[in-house]
């Protein structure tokens, strides 16, 4: 998410006007504006930007992380989520379990690429490698047959 959208998102996540946010920071409504359309966003002074976090709550930490979007675009993050949850259950099993299971996975991975179709920018007679790459050329397939 850049950082236009991420303040337009923030300040109406916050329930709060251009006008509110205008008195709680201190900028005036048209930079907030200008601020808010990209207009500006280049000439942004980082005290502003700090005026403009105090006055949505938000740390500058939360802002530049990951919370933030997160908050914003949930949709965004569900598979992250998901990964966190099977990654945290993983590290919470003896460790000679989390082997076995990493080994089974690293199977079943291998499994998925073998089975899922090649990439639409590769050609049919295109090989590819463990990670999806193009593989040294090989003889395109015989005409005719």
């Amino acid at each position: 998410m850049d950082l236009v959208l991420k303040l337009r998102e923030l300040r109406r996540h916050r329930g709060l006007s251009q006008s509110d946010v205008a008195h709680k920071s201190g900028i005036g409504i048209k930079t907030l504006s200008s601020f808010e359309t990209g207009e500006r966003i280049r000439s942004m002074k980082l005290v502003q930007l700090q005026r403009l976090l105090r006055a949505y709550g938000v740390s500058e930490g939360e802002f530049f992380g990951t919370a933030i979007e997160r908050l914003l675009e949930p949709w965004e993050h569900q598979h992250e989520e998901a990964l966190d949850s099977v990654v945290a259950e993983l590290r919470a099993l003896p460790e000679p379990s989390q082997l076995v299971i990493m080994e089974k996975l690293r199977l079943a991975i291998d499994l998925a690429r073998d089975l899922a179709p090649a990439h639409p920018s590769a050609r049919p007679h295109e090989r590819h490698d463990e990670r999806g790459r193009a593989a040294a050329p090989s003889a395109p397939p015989p005409r005719g047959v």
